[in-house]
C-alpha cells in the first residue's frame, strides 16, 4: 500500500490488488491493520491507534480505499456514503468492446451469498438491489479496451456484475466471465478517483491513484 493523502481525521491509501481491507478467514494481514502501523510509527503514537473502516474494495482490485482516523470522521463519512456525497471513479480494461460509447447502466442485482457472487437482471426481481453506473469508452489497443465508470451505487461486485451482463467481463476477472486468469491473480479494475468534501475541515478532497504496474495499463495511460 502507497499513502496518497493524510491528514489529522482522514487517511487515503492505494491498494495493491493482492491486499484486503479486513480480515478474513484467509488470515492474511489486512490493509486496515497496515495503516495502523503505518500511523504508528509515522507519529510515534503508544497504545491502539483508532482507524475506522469506512468502505471496502474486493481483494483482486486495486486502488484507493478511505480511512477515518477520529470517530467524528468516521461518523460523518459513513453518512455521506450512505448519501451518495463521496464520487468514486475506477478505471476498467475488458476485452469486449462496449455496444455504445458510454452510456448509463441499470440493473437489479440479486447476491449469492454461498458463491460469493452477485447475478444483473434487466427488471426488478423479488430480494433485488437496484444498481446504477455511467461507463465511458476512454482508450482502446489492438486487444483491449478502457473503461471509466462512474458509481451511482454500490452494491456487491457491482462494476464486474454489470460489464459482465453488458458483454464486457473485467480481464482476469474468471468469476464473471473472463477467459483467463491474470498471473498475479489481479483483476483489471482500478479504483482511481475520489472526491468529496472533507467531513470536518469542509475543504474539497480530490485524490488520484496512479495506474498498477505492468505494460497493459501504462499503455492505456500513455494514450491519455
Amino acid at each position: 500500500m502507497d499513502v496518497v493523502y493524510e491528514d489529522n481525521h482522514l487517511i487515503i491509501v492505494d491498494k495493491s490488488s493482492s491486499e484486503i481491507v479486513q480480515g478474513d478467514k484467509t488470515g492474511d494481514k489486512p490493509l486496515a491493520e497496515m495503516v495502523k502501523e503505518y500511523i504508528k510509527q509515522q507519529y510515534h503514537k503508544p497504545g491502539n491507534v483508532f482507524l475506522g473502516v469506512v468502505h471496502r474494495l474486493d481483494r483482486p482490485v486495486s486502488g484507493l480505499v478511505v480511512f477515518a482516523r477520529t470517530g467524528k470522521a468516521l461518523a460523518r463519512l459513513n453518512e455521506m456514503f450512505r448519501t451518495k456525497e463521496v464520487h468514486k471513479t475506477y478505471w476498467a480494461i475488458t476485452g469486449n468492446c462496449p455496444p455504445a460509447e458510454e452510456g448509463e447502466l441499470v440493473h437489479w442485482l440479486v447476491r449469492n451469498e454461498k458463491q460469493n457472487k452477485s447475478y444483473a437482471y434487466g427488471k426488478e426481481k423479488p430480494g433485488a438491489k437496484k444498481a446504477i453506473l455511467d461507463y465511458k469508452l476512454i482508450g482502446r489497443s489492438e486487444r483491449y479496451f478502457l473503461l471509466e465508470i462512474d458509481l451511482k451505487t454500490g452494491r456487491h461486485h457491482q462494476i464486474r456484475c454489470q460489464l459482465a451482463k453488458m458483454g464486457c467481463p473485467i480481464k482476469g476477472d474468471l468469476k464473471y466471465g473472463a477467459p483467463r486468469s491474470n498471473p498475479d491473480g489481479s483483476i483489471c479494475l482500478h479504483a482511481r478517483r475520489v472526491r468529496f468534501v472533507h467531513p470536518v475541515s469542509k475543504q474539497e478532497i480530490d485524490v488520484e491513484a496512479p495506474v498498477p504496474e505492468g505494460n497493459l495499463w501504462h499503455s492505456f495511460q500513455n494514450d491519455k
